[in-house]
């Protein structure tokens, strides 16, 4: 039997990203024959076959010293006993097989940090930065991959994490394999328009006739609110009244409301707060928009188009790598233009074109299946354990 250990400070099915990626990829798994070992701080018990290894880290601690006393806990506890497989997330310096969720840490950082508009703030922000203690614990920690011998296998989760991996860690390209985030794609479907459109938009107050576009998140500034904002006052000065802009996640903060009222957009942006489930919400929805300023590769974007609804993010969201410009949705610059991002909307507003794009959105999306996620990444650990 194959061993793995999994290197994490949380494992949940409930949480997001890393957290659970890891806890379903264990699951295929153990389905498969593999004994598997979570090394963490946390776990909330699943899958129960799995074994938990607790990492103590005193909570009185500043973050830095807490992120490399996990790294250095997790080194020595696994070193005592054989894995086939050791597969680090981040926050570890000891692995054969790396895989960040999170991307580069320090471009995404600097990416972040264009969400400020002001530009004093930025300059702040960026000296603030500079000077942390934490970011450079952090790099330190996450260049740990590209500087072991021999240097285990690198996973990117999108074209664009290969990209920043290569040209900030000065790596081979040829060194790193992709391999896309998967989502659920028997729940995420055309069928889910079929099953739950019509009960949201009456609750909503949404007629037949108007357009919404979603936005998903819960950092509503870093994942470019505000940019939205601006471009729905440009669609409506073009003439367009008939959309709605649902955000389903986090509450608005002040600014952000001031910027609502002061553009005249209370009746066409609705806040529904944190949702339980998003199902009913990509069945209510004609277009996904995530103006992000850094995404590693999200999946909200792949649910969205696998449900059929085309999409428009940034070029610093990994997932603009599934997206044919065009075709299947649209890809703003980084950081966004409202203007840019207004014109995409307005092209969105027809519905012919809507349709044929939703359609395509709908094909390319079902092709990222978790199930084909876990099978590439199994065949990476069943290399690694032989090797």
């Amino acid at each position: 039997m194959k061993k793995i250990a999994f290197a994490l400070e949380k494992f949940s099915r409930y949480a997001g990203g890393a957290e659970s990626y890891a806890v379903s990829l264990a699951t295929t798994l153990i389905e498969n024959g593999w004994e598997v070992h979570f090394f963490g701080e946390s776990w909330d018990g699943e899958p129960k076959e799995a074994h938990f290894h607790e990492i103590h880290i005193p909570r009185f601690l500043p973050s830095w010293i807490k992120m490399l006393l996990f790294a250095w806990k997790h080194k020595k506890m696994t070193e005592k006993q054989h894995y086939d497989v050791v597969m680090g997330f981040g926050n570890t310096i000891y692995m054969n097989v790396y895989q960040s969720h999170g991307g580069v840490h320090q471009l995404s950082t600097a990416r972040k940090v264009y969400a400020e508009n002001n530009v004093l703030r930025r300059i702040a922000k960026r000296i603030i930065i500079l000077l942390s203690i934490k970011q450079w614990a952090r790099a330190w920690i996450e260049a740990a991959p590209f500087r072991l011998n021999p240097r285990p296998r690198i996973v990117a989760i999108a074209h664009m994490i290969k990209k920043d991996m290569g040209s900030f860690f000065h790596t081979n390209p040829d060194e790193i394999k992709i391999i896309y985030n998967g989502v659920d794609t028997k729940r995420y479907n055309i069928s889910l328009r079929q099953r739950m459109r019509g009960h949201l938009r009456d609750q909503w107050g949404i007629s037949k006739n108007d357009i919404v576009f979603l936005f998903v998140s819960y950092d509503l500034k870093k994942k470019g609110i505000e940019p939205l904002v601006e471009a729905s006052a440009k669609l409506k000065g073009i003439g367009n009244k008939n959309f709605k802009v649902i955000v389903a996640g986090g509450s608005p903060y002040r600014s952000l409301v001031k910027l609502i009222d002061r553009l005249g957009l209370q009746d066409t942006f609705i806040f529904a707060g944190r949702v339980k489930s998003i199902d009913e919400f990509y069945a209510n929805s004609d277009v996904f928009v995530l103006p992000t300023y850094y995404d590693a590769c999200s999946l909200v974007v792949i649910e969205a188009m696998a449900s059929g609804i085309p999409s428009i993010t940034t070029i610093s969201n990994g997932a603009s790598g599934i997206i044919a410009d065009g075709k299947n949705g649209y890809i703003l610059s980084h950081p966004p233009d409202p203007s840019d991002l207004a014109d995409k909307m307005n092209l969105l507003m027809d519905n012919e074109k809507r349709q044929r794009m939703s359609e395509e959105a709908s094909r390319t999306g079902q092709e990222y299946s978790a199930e084909r996620n876990h099978r590439e990444m199994m065949r990476v650990l069943d290399e690694v354990a032989t090797r």
